[in-house]
C-alpha cells in the first residue's frame, strides 16, 4: 500500500515559501502543497489534486496542489493583512489532514508572526505554539537537525536575562524525556545518548560562576541517569560541538536559544531543519524565515526545505 504523502503548508505567500516549494518539487521531492495556486511563481507547472492520496497521478516535476483559496493575490516581499486568515486556515487544515491519516506528516513553510497578528489577531508566539494548541499538547520541544548534529534549546524565544529563572528542573526534565522518546520513535535510535550543556561558562565551575548548574541541572541528570538513561553533563558548552565531541552523543541539549542555534547554523547554515517533538504527528520546517528581502527574485535556496521534506518522510515511515 502506498504511504500517504507529506503535506507542505504554503506559509506566508509574500515570502519565499512558494518559490522554494516549487524548487523542491523540481529537485525530485514528492509532496502535496496546500495553498492558493495564484501565489506560485509565474510559469509554475502545477496540478490540482482532490486529496493528498491523488499525488500518484501527478507527473514528476509538476507540483501537486491541494487548493485553498486566499482573500488576495500576493506581492513578493509585501505581506497583505487580507491573507493572514488564509495562512492560519492552511495550518489548521494541514494539521487536520495529518491527524486524519490523509497525509503522513506536516512540513510548514515560514510565516511572519507580526503579519498574522496585524491581519488576524494571531495570539500565538509562533508556529510551534499554534500547532501544539491545535493538537491539544501542553509541552513540545524544538529540535534543530542536520546530518552532523541534533540540538535542542531548552528555553527558546525569551530574553537572555530571563533564562536563569525560566530554566526549572521540571522544564529541563520534560524536555530531556520528550527528546529521548523522539530519538527512539522518530530517529530509530534504540539507546539514545544525550549530552547536556551547562548554563554558565565552564558549566558553572563548581558554583563559582553561578549555582544553576549545580542546583538545577545536576540533580535532573543524576535522577535520569539512575533511571537508566544514557545522559551526561552539565558540560561546558564551548567544548561540546566540535567534531570529536559530537561523535559522543546522539543529541545535545542547550540551555538557551543561541547556545543551540549558533553551532548548527555554523555547521550547516543552508541545510538545517526545525523539528517539533512531542506532537502526535510529525512536523518539520525549514530553518529560515520568510526572507522578504529576496522574495520574488528567484534566488531563494531550497536546501533547507528539501531536507525538511525528506526528514518528515523518514520520520513518518519510522512511525509506520
Amino acid at each position: 500500500m502506498t504511504p500517504a504523502p507529506v503535506l507542505l503548508t504554503s506559509g506566508d505567500p509574500s515570502g519565499i515559501g512558494p518559490e522554494v516549494a516549487v524548487k523542491a518539487c523540481l529537485a525530485g521531492q514528492r509532496f502535496v502543497w496546500l495553498g492558493d495556486p495564484r501565489h506560485l511563481p509565474p510559469g509554475t507547472a502545477w496540478q490540482e489534486v482532490p486529496a493528498p492520496a491523488a499525488v500518484g497521478a501527478v507527473p514528476s516535476g509538476v507540483l501537486p496542489v491541494l487548493v485553498h483559496q486566499f482573500a488576495a493575490n500576493a506581492r513578493p516581499g509585501q505581506p497583505d493583512p487580507a491573507n493572514a486568515i488564509g495562512v492560519i486556515e492552511v495550518i489548521a487544515r494541514g494539521v487536520a489532514l495529518v491527524q486524519s491519516g490523509a497525509a503522513s506528516a506536516l512540513s510548514t513553510a515560514p510565516i511572519n508572526k507580526k503579519a498574522l497578528k496585524d491581519g488576524a489577531g494571531f495570539a500565538f508566539p509562533g508556529h510551534t505554539e499554534f500547532l501544539a494548541d491545535l493538537a491539544g499538547v501542553s509541552r513540545v520541544v524544538m529540535m534543530l537537525v542536520c546530518p552532523q548534529l541534533r540540538v535542542v534549546p531548552v528555553t527558546i524565544h525569551i530574553p537572555l536575562a530571563k533564562v536563569a529563572t525560566e530554566l526549572t528542573a521540571e522544564l529541563l526534565s520534560e524536555t530531556i524525556q520528550i527528546t529521548h522518546a523522539a530519538l527512539i520513535r522518530d530517529f530509530g535510535i534504540a539507546t539514545p545518548r544525550l549530552a547536556i550543556a551547562g548554563l554558565n561558562p565552564h558549566a558553572g565551575e563548581g558554583g563559582t560562576m553561578g549555582r544553576e548548574d549545580l542546583d538545577v541541572i545536576v540533580p535532573v541528570i543524576a535522577r535520569l541517569a539512575a533511571a537508566g538513561m544514557a545522559i551526561r553533563g552539565p558540560m561546558p558548552a564551548d567544548t561540546m560541538f566540535h567534531a570529536a565531541a559530537r561523535a559522543g552523543y546522539d543529541a545535545a541539549l542547550a540551555m538557551y536559544h543561541d547556545q543551540a542555534l549558533i553551532p548548527i547554523k555554523t555547521i550547516d547554515f543552508a541545510g538545517g531543519v526545525n523539528v517539533t517533538l512531542g506532537l502526535p504527528f510529525v512536523r518539520t520546517s525549514p530553518d529560515h524565515g520568510t526572507a522578504y528581502d529576496i522574495a520574488g527574485r528567484g534566488v531563494a535556496d531550497p536546501t533547507s526545505l528539501t531536507a525538511a521534506l525528506r526528514l518528515a518522510e523518514e520520520m513518518a515511515a519510522r512511525r509506520g
